[in-house]
């Protein structure tokens, strides 16, 4: 994986993204502070839900030689309450459409294949994130 850099300067959220050779900008939208001049961190985040969902299911339809026209996945994010009330989860809400002329069997199988996309994985399960203080 290529080492992620982001740069925040004295002021306001618009962020400078480095990813190995590529760049993008990720902002908050105008109404959280910011200037909108990119992605919120929450975009980004479902974009990459999103591209993996994609990819993993291009992966599995080529193994099996079916003939995939296209995949479209739409990701969106909001709050919900936990069952306890006391705190609020994170949901992401997928929608995939398959084009392409597939049997029911086969569209089921691919949507069990998207929960196998390491995005889904990581997002689902818990993970640990270690910080590092530079000086």
């Amino acid at each position: 994986m290529k080492s992620v850099k982001v740069e925040l300067g004295a002021e306001g959220f618009k962020s400078n993204v480095t990813i190995g050779d590529y760049q993008l900008i990720a902002d908050e939208p105008v109404s959280l502070g910011g200037t909108d001049l990119g992605p919120s961190p929450y975009e980004l985040l479902s974009a990459g839900l999103g591209a993996c969902t994609a990819m993993t299911i291009r992966m599995y339809v080529n193994l099996k030689g079916w003939k995939l026209d296209g995949i479209n996945v739409n990701v969106s994010h909001r709050k919900e309450e936990s069952d306890d009330g006391k705190s609020k989860i994170d949901v992401f809400s997928r929608e995939i459409e398959f084009i392409g002329d597939f049997d029911e069997k086969q569209y089921k199988r691919m949507l069990i294949i998207a929960d196998k996309c390491p995005v889904h994985k990581t997002l689902s399960e818990s993970s640990r994130i270690e910080t590092v203080q530079v000086f």
